[in-house]
């Protein structure tokens, strides 16, 4: 199943690193569609709410902005799931492959209902982080009707993870689409009004996105719970090995610390820009977004290189794990830069796409000419600390994301962006800055592990 035939003239290594490539493309095509998919219903809710007014924009970018912490923060909570897949896929225990899924099911809601409660505090929250006035109450009605979605977003991400682990990641690019298009026409309604439907501005996108969740959510769990080949991976029976689960935990703890930790830091990002004004805050809300969309490349990119490391951990090789790692950095790097000089070279034409506020579009087009170098690095890292998981190593990078992020970025983006007062290109240059240090120290990690034997 698992050897690479050689072709004449090919080396082993050359014959792996085609079969890697081969794989990678085609595990990570339609998982960087489903990750695009998450991030273009924000990108669709920001351009829409954009063109009704640059106040409703700032309302979305910063309501939102913590809930999408939130979700950030519980996904790596759930990525054992795709890991104790992917391990045990590659070992061929194929029932433990079920039991790694049904044991995220609960877990996945339990974690919704704690993000409904946090979120549900809104406007208090937005105060207690330092908004005021308008702003305050408008981000906060968003983050309360988003925290509606926070439950069925976690059940389909956990489901996506189980079925990409399977390396079947189909499923979930196809419901994406049909998701996005959805939105559209929900946004539609919603954020303009139509009919009986008043405009709704920011808060209308917020509930159209909410809808479109929980149709993604029951729509891939009826389609994992009557999969063909359901027995095969148990799906349906009981968990083979209950001690197991203390394993897909630990990695979740490691996961979902090191995750939110990052998510944390870049909402206290949007924050710092909330504080400097609406303006400040929809420009700088537009080039995280941009940044955001981008990097689902790399975090699909990642996904698959999880995988790959995943299947040779599980099959214990050792040779074949590194070279799945150094494959997966390697084929983000060159995408992500070409990405990078489009973005550049076309940021006044990508910008305008959000607004057409004469004051908004200067402010907005410089941060996003350096989100395109950012976008590099912090897709590096990204796929770097994946790779680490999918080996199940998640203390260490934790370690350095906590560090890096909120002990590093955090202070110094207030220090230059406010107390310096070099405004939110200071906040966009710090990211910049941080992006170089965590791809460092996690690229040395995995080099280091990968001339360790393999443990169990």
């Amino acid at each position: 199943m698992y050897e690479t035939p050689i072709q004449p003239g090919e080396t082993w290594l050359f014959a792996r690193l085609r079969r890697h490539l081969s794989e990678l493309i085609r595990l990570a095509a339609p998982i960087i569609v489903s990750r695009l998919g998450v991030l273009m219903i924000a990108q669709v809710d920001a351009v829409m709410v954009g063109h009704a007014a640059t106040e409703q924009l700032a309302y979305l970018n910063v309501g939102n902005s913590v809930v999408i912490n939130i979700i950030v923060a519980f996904m790596g909570l759930l990525l054992g799931t795709l890991v104790m897949t992917s391990n045990a896929f590659g070992a061929e225990n194929y029932r433990a492959c079920g039991a790694a899924w049904r044991r995220s099911l609960p877990v996945a809601a339990g974690l919704g209902l704690i993000g409904l409660v946090i979120a549900w505090q809104g406007p208090d929250l937005m105060r207690l982080l330092g908004q005021t006035g308008d702003l305050a109450q408008g981000s906060g009605a968003v983050t309360r009707i988003m925290g509606l979605g926070v439950l069925p977003v976690l059940l389909f991400l956990t489901t996506n993870f189980f079925l990409e682990g399977l390396r079947r990641p189909l499923p979930g690019m196809l419901l994406m689409v049909g998701a996005n298009l959805l939105n559209v026409g929900l946004n539609w309604i919603f954020i303009y009004g139509a009919g009986p439907v008043a405009a709704l501005g920011a808060e209308g996108a917020a509930w159209a996105t909410t809808i479109v969740r929980w149709a993604l959510a029951l729509s891939i769990l009826a389609y994992a719970w009557w999969l063909p080949d359901r027995d095969k991976f148990g799906l349906r029976q009981p968990d083979p090995d209950p001690a197991a689960g203390k394993v897909q935990r630990r990695i979740g703890y490691g996961s979902g610390l090191g995750m939110a930790s990052e998510s944390a830091a870049f909402t206290a990002m949007m924050l710092f820009s909330g504080w400097m004004g609406a303006l400040s805050a929809a420009a700088y809300g537009i080039a995280f977004n941009m940044l955001a969309l981008f990097f689902m490349i790399a975090i699909g990119i990642g996904g698959a290189t999880s995988v790959r490391v995943g299947i040779a951990y599980g099959r214990r090789d050792r040779a074949d794990m590194e070279l799945a790692g150094w494959t997966g950095l390697g084929a983000n790097t060159v995408l992500a830069g070409c990405l990078a000089l489009f973005i550049h070279f076309n940021a006044d034409t990508l910008v305008s796409f959000y607004s057409t506020d004469a004051e908004l579009l200067p402010l907005a087009t410089a941060l996003v000419k350096v989100v395109a170098m950012v976008l590099v690095l912090d897709g590096a890292q990204a796929v770097m600390a994946q790779a680490l998981r999918g080996r199940r190593d998640v203390w260490m990078p934790m370690a350095f994301q906590i560090a890096c992020y909120l002990g590093i970025m955090v202070p110094t983006a207030y220090t230059v962006g406010i107390a310096m007062g070099q405004g939110v290109l200071g906040l966009i240059w710090t990211v910049f800055g941080t992006s170089c240090l965590t791809i460092s120290l996690l690229a040395g990690r995995f080099a280091w592990l990968a001339r360790r034997p393999l443990g169990d």
